[in-house]
């Protein structure tokens, strides 16, 4: 998955965080990245997507009570 892939296929972000030029490294559901992408669902639930550079490292689904799982994209 690339940032444009993940473009194509989800749309523009509705919130970033990071950048994959950011020296610094977070941890987060799992999940190691330094820029983050967050699309607002439907139903209340978030797809969040990471990188670690530009290394796609995963997606996840945060429903709108917290519970998180992995996105099986």
């Amino acid at each position: 998955m690339t940032h444009a892939t993940a473009r194509e296929r989800w749309g523009e972000p509705d919130a970033w965080e990071g950048s994959v030029n950011d020296p610094r490294t977070r941890e987060e559901h799992g999940v190691r990245w330094n820029e983050k992408w967050i699309w607002r669902l439907p139903d209340g639930a978030r797809r969040i997507a990471y990188w670690h550079r530009y290394d796609f490292r995963g997606a996840r689904i945060e429903g709108p009570g917290g519970e998180v799982s992995e996105d099986p994209i």
